[in-house]
Formats: C-alpha cells, sequence, structure tokens
C-alpha cells in the first residue's frame, strides 16, 4: 500500500465530513455526503477489501445518494433561513 495515498484519502474523508456538518443546505450536504462515500469506497478498495469497496460504491454513494435527494426533493420549505 502507498501510505501517501491513503493520508490524502483519509484527509479528504475527514474534511468531507466536517463540511457536511457543518452546512445547512441539505442538497449539498448530500452531495457532499456522496462524495464521502466515494471516498471510502476508495479507501477500502486501497486496503485490499475488494467487495466492501463495491458494497460502499453501491450502497453509500449510489443508492443513499439518490434517495437523500429524492427526499429532498420531495420535501417543501417552511421556513426561510
Amino acid at each position: 500500500m502507498i501510505w501517501q495515498l491513503d493520508l490524502l484519502i483519509l484527509t479528504l474523508v475527514v474534511v468531507c465530513a466536517v463540511v457536511v456538518i457543518n452546512l445547512k443546505d441539505l442538497l449539498a450536504a448530500t452531495v457532499i455526503f456522496g462524495v464521502y462515500s466515494f471516498m471510502m469506497c476508495l479507501l477500502w478498495a486501497e486496503m485490499g477489501a475488494v467487495d466492501v469497496a463495491f458494497t460502499e460504491a453501491t450502497v453509500g454513494a449510489g443508492v443513499s445518494t439518490v434517495l437523500f435527494i429524492a427526499a429532498i426533493l420531495r420535501t417543501t420549505r417552511r421556513s426561510k433561513d
């Protein structure tokens, strides 16, 4: 394994997590959450767990992001922030 690549991906995962927590826009937070899941997929693949990486890519970055976006688009905003 290339430890510099692992460190870079891990740093991006932490940055994505902090950004998602601090965002107020739900759609932007969902997109960054998808990026977080994709970075986790890359991290799992780099560590050699290809089956876990594939599951993370399909469920985490794929299905969850689509369902979150669909739920956000079906809701209405009650107040203007």
